[in-house]
């Protein structure tokens, strides 16, 4: 999938998911904190959406950040310090797994919003050392190390060491409501 078709399933996804909870373009984007304009746009496909904001819609609509993009293997977006690269989704009765590959610039600091209640978070060091985790209890790792987090909270992910890192990290969202 190029980036137009993407950014075209990503703005279609996002408008059916709005619709479908009954908000206004107005109150969608004043509960994610962005601006009506820039969701006006990246619904009609005309804005390439960065990571963050695609969290924060994400977690508006209670939704897990996997549906927005299409639930599409190699839908990548990009964020300060980032890169996510959509490897796997699954849902059944007990949530949602979401599975990334993600790459870090070294030394910038990723800085991600909570997501919902009983989102945990899992990472696995494929390349580099990476600081990671809930903000002020992160952990540092080399490759083929791990570590997990309630993802409730803000959290961080940072390369390490003046280098390039990647990673794998898997986002197990619970059944909604």
């Amino acid at each position: 999938m190029d980036d137009g078709a993407l950014r075209t399933a990503v703005g279609a996804r996002l408008r059916t998911a709005r619709a479908a909870r009954g908000l206004s373009l107005g109150a969608l984007a004043e509960r994610a904190g962005i601006g009506k304009g820039s969701l006006s746009e990246i619904e009609n496909g005309s804005r390439n959406p960065t990571l963050s904001t695609l969290y924060a819609l994400a977690d508006a609509l209670g939704v897990p950040l996997s549906r927005l993009l299409a639930e599409h293997p190699g839908a990548e977006v990009a964020g300060p310090g980032i890169t996510a690269r959509l490897l796997d989704t699954a849902t059944d009765d007990h949530g949602t797994v979401e599975v990334y590959a993600l790459a870090l610039v070294p030394e910038a600091v990723h800085v991600s919003p909570g997501h919902g209640p009983g989102v945990m978070e899992h990472l696995l060091v494929t390349r580099g050392a990476v600081r990671a985790g809930r903000s002020g209890r992160e952990a540092d790792l080399g490759t083929g190390e791990a570590t997990r987090w309630p993802a409730d909270g803000e959290h961080t992910y940072t390369a390490l060491a003046g280098e390039p890192a990647a990673a794998v990290l898997v986002i197990r969202t619970p059944p909604g409501p």
